[in-house]
């Protein structure tokens, strides 16, 4: 009989610091070790606190590893689960290098305590290529009860009563689109996961379909049953193989259980889904490109109206939702739409799944009621700066979102407060910058992604955002003049007013709130000719300060380009018409003589 479950995480973040090798280790060493029939080694999806993986759970006792390496196996097996002793030096502790503090659980800890999981609230808990482990925490149990004591109008409403709004961009309520797609009265309608998550740093949809991959083909068979559809698809980037897989096993599953397919429980209702692969264009994101994509054309964007739920995939009604919004829905049909509109903000309810990255010690993945303010988010759940620096901007929404300044750490983070600061929610990735990071540079690099990104279809995009991106190539140059300021201005609105799609007219949003709240960096640039980060290449200076300078030479040995000068014992000079800033001299020197400026 199992007695122990040794839950190791199976996502991409842990995968890649060998957690599946850690995994078939542990299963060789259990066995070695007479184990075999008592102990239980499952993959699971991501725990959420990527920054201390691989991460590895023991149940019942609750004991909660982190960084644990392959050569870390033969301990654990022996000390923990056959001589029941904690490991304590692979334990995760809060506070890193405080052996006295006692150790949490994992819900007991900073990161954990005040997350309420929703979208992710099987991640970490189940097996994602077992369905049975699904089905026992109440997998399926939501399709059933719509399927057998629903209409598809009540479907609706309690979609429509719960406040659910899509969270992957603008925030439209899920009810009503659905309610425009059931309105349409004809034979075919189409129901699309949209999975082709390609903001910088974003990976809350990729954790789901790694983690919880029923509950997205759950959500999409009610979605399918609400407005008379069929058929559905989920559009996965091929960039993500660990999703895709275990959404093509989870897929097989349901069609082996009557899940997926003819008459699902008996009820008359048929509806089957199939994967598409995306091949890793930013526009396809944008829900018509897509659908374009899946059609087997150019994903490139087409005008709106007609909206996909009344012309849509092959030209019929389609609703396009994406995965987080997705993995809400079971929940809502178990617990309520009440319970679901209990959290979150009057217009905002519900919870978000952010992805944090940048300078923060707890990169990973947390979902927080909407209404949490920035400073909970950063400090309270991702343990604040490192390094001792101070916090500067974040930066919601990717390319098409907005950098957020240290004085609206204190506004409630929900789609209305965000759009009103100048950002916007969208699939919910979340960039924190200190006191180091060039906001001038910040918005050269979404800059600079967008135009690679940009389907070509639309002038104001395909040739608007290359000129703001040479714009700010001029002014990171050293460059750029203070009327450039004022035509990037000009025609960040320009494009905002005429690109066909929504990512384009996004596409100028880091640029207008750089300039907002951050004109002091771009003046320094332009009228002082300097970087105040230390940032931008070609506005560096790297100067050697006489009185602490001991004339050792190592900077000139050290100097790629021989230009640095001076005799021994003596104080020396860099020659900056040679300088290639490449900060060799600086890292060299052991008396801080170099100083960057």
């Amino acid at each position: 009989m199992i007695r122990t479950q040794v839950m190791i995480c199976g996502g991409t973040g842990c995968s890649s610091s060998n957690s599946m090798l850690i995994a078939d280790r542990m299963e060789e060493e259990i066995v070695r070790q007479g184990l075999g029939d008592e102990v239980k080694v499952v993959r699971t999806g991501c725990f959420g606190l990527c920054a201390l993986g691989p991460v590895m759970i023991v149940y019942p006792d609750g004991t909660f590893y982190s960084r644990v390496k392959v050569e870390d196996v033969p301990e654990l097996v022996e000390e923990h689960l056959l001589k029941g002793r904690v490991v304590d030096r692979l334990v995760y502790k809060e506070n890193e290098g405080d052996e006295n503090v006692e150790v949490p659980s994992l819900q007991e800890t900073g990161f954990y305590k005040t997350q309420q999981r929703v979208a992710l609230h099987n991640c970490g808990l189940i097996d994602p290529e077992n369905i049975e482990e699904y089905i026992a925490v109440d997998g399926y149990a939501a399709l059933g009860k719509v399927l057998t004591e629903m209409t598809p109008e009540q479907v609706i409403q309690v979609m429509k009563d719960s406040g659910l709004r899509g969270r992957g961009g603008a925030g439209f309520p899920t009810g009503l689109k659905w309610e425009f797609a059931a309105k349409n009265k004809v034979p075919q309608k189409y129901v699309v996961c949209n999975a082709d998550e390609g903001d910088p740093g974003a990976f809350m949809d990729r954790s789901v379909l790694e983690g919880d991959p029923h509950a997205v083909l759950e959500a999409m068979a009610i979605a399918g049953y609400a407005i008379g559809a069929n058929k559905g698809y989920i559009y996965v980037r091929a960039e993500y193989p660990i999703a895709v897989k275990r959404l093509n096993i989870a897929i097989g599953q349901a069609r082996e259980y009557g899940l997926l397919g003819e008459n699902i429980f008996d009820s008359g209702f048929s509806f089957d889904i199939e994967t598409r692969l995306g091949a890793g264009a930013f526009v396809c994101g944008e829900e018509t490109a897509l659908i374009t994509s899946i059609e087997g054309n150019r994903g490139e964007p087409k005008a709106k109206p007609p909206f996909p739920a009344n012309k849509g995939l092959f030209g019929q009604p389609t609703i396009i939702n994406n995965v987080e919004t997705l993995a809400n829905i079971p929940q809502i049909f178990l617990k309520g739409p009440e319970w679901f509109a209990s959290m979150g903000t009057e217009d905002s309810k519900g919870t978000k799944v952010f992805a944090l990255g940048g300078k923060i010690v707890n990169t990973g993945l947390v979902e927080i009621p909407l209404g949490t303010t920035l400073r909970e988010i950063i400090f309270d759940i991702g343990g604040g700066i490192p390094n001792g620096r101070e916090f500067k901007a974040a930066q919601t929404g990717g390319p098409s979102g907005g950098c957020i300044p240290a004085k609206f750490l204190d506004t409630p983070i929900d789609y209305g407060n965000l759009t009103r600061i100048g950002s916007m929610m969208g699939s919910g990735g979340l960039i924190v910058m200190d006191d180091t990071t060039c906001m001038v540079d910040v918005a050269r690099f979404f800059l600079d992604f967008t135009v690679d990104e940009s389907c070509g279809k639309c002038t104001p995009c395909r040739i608007g955002t290359r000129r703001l991106l040479e714009m700010l190539d001029k002014i990171t140059a050293g460059n750029g003049t203070l009327e450039d300021l004022d035509k990037m201005e000009e025609l960040c609105n320009y494009i905002k007013a005429n690109a066909m799609c929504a990512l384009g007219q996004t596409a100028p949003n880091p640029v207008l709130s750089t300039l907002k709240h951050f004109r002091e960096e771009y003046e320094a640039h332009v009228v002082e000719k300097r970087c105040p980060a230390g940032v931008c290449k070609k506005l560096l200076r790297y100067e050697i300060i006489p009185e602490k300078c001991k004339g050792c030479t190592k900077c000139a040995r050290n100097c790629p380009v021989g230009a640095i000068s001076g005799k021994v014992k003596e104080p020396h000079v860099i020659d900056q018409s040679k300088c290639i800033k490449c900060g060799a001299c600086m890292d060299g020197c052991k008396f801080g003589a170099i100083i960057k400026k």
